[in-house]
């Protein structure tokens, strides 16, 4: 019986190996991040490859605080935030037109974008 088990198991991983492309998109601002995945999606789309996803991921919040004065009042200070938003974009079964797609793509300036395959 152990052995019907461990074959169900390399089955499933062998589904899931199959090939993807993993596109994680990151902004500052979260309308630009989701204008750019919805261009993103319909590029594929219209390529015939299927996308899972948008899914977002935690936001990163790089907090900063400095002091308001140079010299005394050490107790004012000004604080500082910058929100990273990040989104992440599966390709399942990409093909040869759909990275050609996405090589010629347009997206906003601030659109940070890493692609592994």
């Amino acid at each position: 019986m152990s052995e019907v088990v461990a074959t169900k198991q390399k089955v499933g991983k062998e589904e899931e190996t199959s090939s993807r492309i993993r596109i994680k998109i990151a902004a500052y601002d979260h309308k630009i991040i989701d204008q750019s995945v919805k261009t993103i999606m319909e590029t594929v789309e219209r390529s015939g490859a299927a996308v899972r996803g948008p899914v977002p991921l935690p936001t990163e919040i790089k907090r900063y605080t400095v002091n308001r004065s140079t010299f005394v009042h050490k107790n004012a200070r000004e604080q500082y935030e910058m929100r990273i938003h990040k989104r992440l974009l599966d390709i399942l079964e990409p093909n040869a037109k759909v990275i050609d797609a996405l090589q010629h793509l347009n997206l906003p300036a601030g659109v940070d974008v890493e692609i592994k395959m």
